[in-house]
């Protein structure tokens, strides 16, 4: 018999351990829990390491959240040990990190936006809390054939929200298409986070020259702030400079 290992994810523990209770029942599954998203993600660490990886996660979509529905805009690698990291940012960390994992998102309400948030960041499916054990058991098994899972009163609303991120993607990368070569590297080291002075010595720029980038960057984007910015670069498809390595040659070919 082939075992489907599934990792509970979630910071309530009596639903946590009811949830592994009752699926540890189940002859065809192997599961464990985990009570935040730093917790989940050294257990997928561990059991990658230890050649026995989970097949499925069973994730909180309001994991971690002092206001339940607000998504923290910090990555999930960038978040310490406190287990301040929701739902939705831990399937975007998980889904990069182990791509073979599918993830099913539990929540207490349907919610549209963040349904179309989870998929959009890799989830196969979404689920209400309160749902049959019958039918979490056919979403579980359902993920693993690659299909995706989401309540029926759902689906207009998620389309919806998923043709609306589209557009604002498309325009999103139409405003940065239009940025120069020098000016996308400076975005992508805003996007990074470095400061003024820290993209001048990474880019041998003066901070005055950055600080004129800086300011095209974002009369060119139609925004006023930094952290703006950073957000439309993200829905662009936008990501950091990597900072291990090097961004430019010295010279003024990108100027």
């Amino acid at each position: 018999m082939v075992r489907i290992r599934v990792l509970v994810v979630d910071d309530h523990r009596i639903f946590a351990e009811s949830l592994a209770a009752a699926l540890a029942a189940e002859p065809d599954v192997d599961v464990s829990a985990a009570g935040s998203g730093p917790a989940a993600l050294r257990s997928l660490e561990r059991a990658a390491a230890e050649g026995r990886r989970y097949d499925v996660l069973l994730v909180d979509a309001d994991l971690g959240c002092a206001l339940p529905g607000i998504r923290p805009a910090a990555p999930v690698q960038e978040v310490g040990e406190d287990g301040l990291v929701d739902g939705i940012s831990l399937v975007t960390g998980v889904r990069s990190a182990h791509p073979h994992i599918r993830i099913v998102v539990l929540a207490e309400k349907d919610d549209p936006r963040r349904a179309a948030l989870a998929l959009q960041a890799g989830a196969s499916g979404w689920v209400a809390k309160d749902c049959s054990l019958s039918r979490l058991l056919t979403v579980i098994r359902g993920v693993l054939r690659e299909e995706t899972h989401l309540p029926p009163a759902l689906l207009t609303g998620v389309l919806r929200e998923l043709t609306a991120a589209r557009k604002h993607r498309t325009e999103s990368e139409r405003l940065v298409e239009a940025l120069t070569p020098r000016e996308r590297e400076v975005l992508r080291c805003m996007v990074a986070g470095l400061g003024r002075k820290a993209v001048a010595e990474r880019l041998f720029l003066s901070p005055h020259t950055v600080r004129t980038h800086m300011q095209n960057v974002l009369g060119k984007l139609g925004v006023h702030s930094t952290l703006a910015a950073v957000a439309l670069a993200r829905r662009a498809g936008v990501g950091p400079v990597d900072l291990a390595g090097d961004v430019v040659e010295r010279g003024g070919q990108l100027a």
